[in-house]
């Protein structure tokens, strides 16, 4: 099967596991507890004409079935509505998106340039003092909450003063000319990003370890050894390529956790970012907003794997796609 036709057949495959979703999703929202206009009922001076009306402008007065035909058509047609605050929902998650996605990107690749030498030198060295070295800072990395990283790495800023604490930019940022902007940025981006990448390494490093000790194994690489070839030849030239394929799906989950992957984290260190909205739109019952955010997070680990499942089609040609 060719890539465009394998592609076509998957998007067709993915609607109805988005409608899946969208309906799971919506019927979650509507038993959750929670009032989207509690904090305008709580307002005295907010007469109940007026909540009345905004009950009838969100839609809140129709019944539930109704309510969800009404998202359901609307999103067909590229609206998204609007949150409970007045705003555009497209236009929030715009606003959010970019910084999110900036985040995800660089934690993504200072994660895999960090953990797949680490766990191939793990692999090299198994047993000894280096392979023990980075079993500890797997350990590390997996067993210790996002939220306290953060939090320690805030107290830390906080005392030396060496970087800045929450936001993504300075107050002073429209004042800078464009390398003080992306100095500036780069300052605020270093705790967050240096948080997810520790958290996110020990994964990646143990599979590549496991991956490498296993291929290290294999026939043809006691026979690679056994004509003679360098040991660095058989082990990064041969080795590491086949050791390596099967991170690729992970690679498709990843891409997948990109806007929706650090919603604490952002939560933590005041990040302006989707995960952040996307959280404070679930504590306020905004339905349009939180809709808008899970089938986006859907669309991308639908995008995730099929991205994943192709590069894999292009780094080993005996996979085929049907």
């Amino acid at each position: 099967m060719s890539v465009p036709v394998y592609i076509l057949k998957r998007i067709l495959q993915a609607l109805p596991l988005l409608f899946i979703i969208s309906v799971m999703s919506f019927t979650m929202l509507k038993l959750a507890p929670i009032d989207p206009l509690a904090t305008l009922r709580a307002n005295p001076a907010i007469s109940a004409a007026a909540i009345k009306a905004e009950e009838e402008r969100l839609g809140l007065n129709k019944p539930p079935v109704i309510q969800y035909g009404i998202w359901l058509s609307n999103l067909l047609r590229g609206d998204l509505g609007v949150s409970t605050s007045g705003s555009s929902v497209f236009v929030l998650l715009m606003q959010r998106a970019g910084n999110t996605l900036l985040l995800g990107v660089l934690t993504i690749f200072f994660t895999w340039l960090i953990a797949v030498p680490l766990g191939v030198w793990a692999a090299v060295h198994r047993g000894r003092w280096q392979d023990k070295l980075c079993s500890m800072i797997s350990t590390t990395g997996m067993s210790m909450p996002t939220f306290l990283m953060a939090l320690l790495l805030l107290m830390f800023a906080l005392a030396t003063r060496v970087l800045p604490i929450g936001g993504l930019t300075s107050p002073d940022f429209f004042e800078r000319d464009a390398l003080g902007q992306a100095l500036d940025m780069a300052q605020h981006l270093i705790i967050p990003v240096t948080v997810l990448t520790f958290v996110g390494l020990a994964g990646i490093q143990r599979q590549m370890r496991a991956n490498l000790l296993d291929v290290l194994r294999a026939e043809y690489v006691r026979t690679a050894r056994a004509k003679g070839l360098p040991e660095n030849s058989v082990i990064y030239h041969h080795a590491v390529r086949n050791a390596i394929n099967p991170l690729i799906t992970l690679l498709g989950f990843e891409f997948a956790a990109l806007l929706s992957g650090a919603a604490l984290t952002e939560t933590v260190l005041a990040y302006p970012g989707l995960g952040r909205l996307t959280l404070e739109a679930v504590l306020t019952k905004d339905m349009n907003l939180v809709m808008a955010s899970i089938m986006l997070g859907g669309v991308m680990l639908i995008m995730g794997n099929l991205i994943a499942d192709i590069l894999l089609k292009v780094v080993d040609p005996r996979i085929t796609l049907q």
